[in-house]
């Protein structure tokens, strides 16, 4: 194989496996046919904790577990090796480490390195069937909905910090605090602050057990206290995901707009009888029917107001010499 065929096989590659925008048959079917692998290894993983199952099928699953280990070798070093096409003026060896370092290339590798560990290293069956499960993970390329949530917890993870630090000195001093109240009445339940910890955490959460439970008068108006402040804390990082989320799907729709308006002005459609050529667009675009609807309207109706616009500027001036006419 030439040089030219290399770097057209590792172009190809580059835009089936990491152009979400390049659609054809082939790459289509590339995407299914990964996504039925991760499914089916979901699957086998589930199937394999059945012993009435896994034991007398054991040798299948193996061979199952082996191919898919294969496929998704040759996928993850087909993405390290491809991604060089992303930026001809950069080095390839530092788009290669800094695509190995994103999250979707961590994910891919954590989804391969359990199998290739157990070479080594001795691991517990059932420990090594949880970890193929991280397999499951590699569906949030394929799925918008799962890339939007990723993409919200990386744009809030400031706010999710400061949640979090604020939840670990709640829990630290409702611990230290039921300790000094309770240890002496249940020694067994509250004999450290590490073990207070626990009642903390699911008070703190509203998950509350019931398993162990303040008997002192002082201890019980802690508990209620405590309960009351964990229902806000609680609500908090509901509040900045659904905010995060609100704004993420304003702006994908903004985005899908924005294309949706060039798309329909480069191909200079009539906007009111190719729908069969607006429904295309609007399906590749990926933008609801009830967003398209509206935009469409709205575009009819700045082209109407456009040629009002127009037919008032002719008819200030003369249509034969071009002079303005007098009012």
């Amino acid at each position: 194989m030439t040089l030219f065929s290399w770097q057209r096989l590792r172009f190809f590659a580059y835009k089936t496996l990491h152009e979400d925008d390049y659609q054809t048959t082939f790459s289509r079917c590339v995407n299914y046919f990964l996504i039925v692998l991760i499914v089916a290894n979901t699957a086998a993983v589930i199937l394999e904790s059945i012993d009435s199952i896994f034991y007398p099928y054991q040798a299948h699953f193996e061979i199952f577990e082996n191919i898919s280990i294969a496929i998704f070798s040759i996928e993850y070093m087909l993405r390290v090796w491809s991604i060089a096409e992303k930026d001809p003026t950069t080095p390839a060896w530092q788009q290669r480490f800094k695509w190995m370092k994103s999250g979707g290339a961590i994910i891919d590798l954590l989804a391969i390195l359990p199998a290739y560990l157990n070479f080594f290293v001795n691991f517990d069956l059932r420990v090594l069937r949880i970890l193929r499960l991280l397999r499951l993970l590699k569906l949030t390329r394929y799925f918008v909905s799962l890339q939007i949530l990723l993409r919200v917890i990386q744009r809030e993870k400031g706010s999710f910090q400061a949640v979090i630090f604020i939840l670990v000195i709640m829990i630290i001093m409702t611990a230290s605090a039921m300790y000094v109240v309770e240890n002496k009445v249940q020694p067994e339940a509250f004999s450290s602050i590490p073990q207070s910890m626990w009642w903390a955490v699911v008070t703190l959460t509203t998950v509350g057990y019931g398993d162990v439970t303040p008997v002192t008068n002082m201890g019980r108006f802690l508990g209620a206290l405590i309960t009351i402040l964990g229902v806000g804390i609680a609500a908090l990082p509901a509040g900045i995901l659904a905010s995060g989320l609100a704004n993420e799907l304003n702006l994908r729709n903004q985005k899908l707009e924005q294309e949706f308006r060039e798309a329909l002005q480069r191909k200079g459609l009539d906007l009111l009888h190719d729908q069969n050529e607006i429904e295309k667009i609007r399906i590749n675009v990926g933008l609801p029917k009830e967003l398209t609807h509206e935009i469409i309207m709205q575009l009819v109706k700045e082209k109407l107001l456009e040629e009002q616009e127009n037919q008032q500027k002719q008819k200030k001036y003369c249509p034969h010499c071009g002079e303005k006419l007098s009012e």
